[in-house]
């Protein structure tokens, strides 16, 4: 060996030794910070919300999304692609966020649990508002782009479903304590099935059931409910509506005397504020959940649903 290659193979050799330190340390890491409790990685906040309730004191949950983000855009540090492939559970919804997707294909192993699975997402033009025939109900079929709907857990007995799913998952994961998932599984169906009975009597009575939204993420809230929605841009929320588009709707907004227009807490309200001018209507917040808002860190899914009822039925003049 000559003196010239001395540092190249010095350098192979420790690149090798820091990369089965690596794979040393994620093997170690695998049962997570505390060897008592199952380590779940939830892609955004619905998912973490689910897996807390039914994990309980027996999980700890990392939500790969922070409040105050969008989630649809985010992108994984090299941390967090380290907490997938470290995870016990990972719990996402492929096709919602691409970043999650692939570091599930490359990490994820048989750990992910994709909660698509627990029963099959609507299409994304579902609940909409469409005009068989009107150019505007084609252009908005193009902006759905023709894809599924992931917002299932704004219908609350579907959430209670996937919460099922998990507590069976999270038995495998950790046998012994296999039947408090379940029980807690049970618990959480039952304060679901009460919210929805409270969406489904708040709903029942009401002057309008027209929704005019910035973007369809309320196809299940609105196919529960017997509501529909009016889209401004598809499911997409940075997709800005065509000239044509924001036409339409506002024609479709005084056709149903809309009051209001609602736009939601992690996109900007200005296509939503500009449609509100021109029908002299106001605007307030319907939130997807798809993550909480900076001001609203304290809040849960349940508070944030019942808000959302109320503002539902002062909108849509509900008795």
């Amino acid at each position: 060996m000559n003196s010239r290659s001395t540092p190249r193979v010095l350098a192979a050799t420790t690149t090798a030794l820091l990369a089965l330190g690596a794979v040393t340390a994620c093997s170690d890491g695998a049962s997570g910070n505390d060897p008592e409790r199952v380590d779940v990685v939830a892609a955004f906040y619905p998912l973490e919300f689910v897996s807390e309730r039914v994990g309980g004191d027996a999980v700890t949950v990392a939500n790969l999304a922070k409040p105050g983000a969008e989630p649809h855009d985010l992108e994984l540090n090299p941390g967090q692609v380290g907490q997938v492939s470290e995870a016990e559970l990972i719990v996402y919804l492929k096709g919602f966020q691409p970043a999650v997707d692939e570091a599930v294909d490359q990490n994820g192993g048989d750990r992910a649990f994709d909660v698509t699975t627990v029963q099959p997402l609507l299409d994304a033009a579902a609940g909409g508002h469409d005009h068989e025939g009107e150019p505007g109900g084609e252009e908005h079929s193009e902006e759905e782009g023709g894809g599924k709907d992931p917002h299932v857990w704004l219908d609350p007995t579907r959430l209670a479903t996937i919460g099922e799913k998990l507590a069976e998952r999270l038995g495998k994961a950790d046998p012994d304590h296999a039947a408090d998932y379940t029980a807690r599984a049970k618990a959480l169906r039952t304060e679901l099935e009460k919210l929805d009975t409270e969406y489904a009597q708040g709903l029942k009575t009401c002057q309008r059931r027209e929704l005019v939204v910035s973007h369809t993420a309320f196809g299940y809230l609105t196919e529960r409910y017997q509501l529909e929605q009016i889209g401004l841009s598809g499911l997409t929320p940075e997709n800005e509506p065509s000239p044509q588009r924001l036409a339409e709707v506002t024609e479709e907004a005084r056709e149903h005397q809309a009051t209001t227009i609602f736009f939601e807490t992690l996109v900007s309200p200005k296509v939503a504020e500009t449609i509100a001018r021109e029908v002299g209507a106001k605007t307030a917040v319907l939130d997807p959940i798809e993550g909480l808002s900076a001001e609203n860190a304290d809040g849960d899914y349940f508070s944030v649903m019942r808000s959302n009822l109320q503002t539902l039925r002062t909108a849509l003049g509900c008795s």
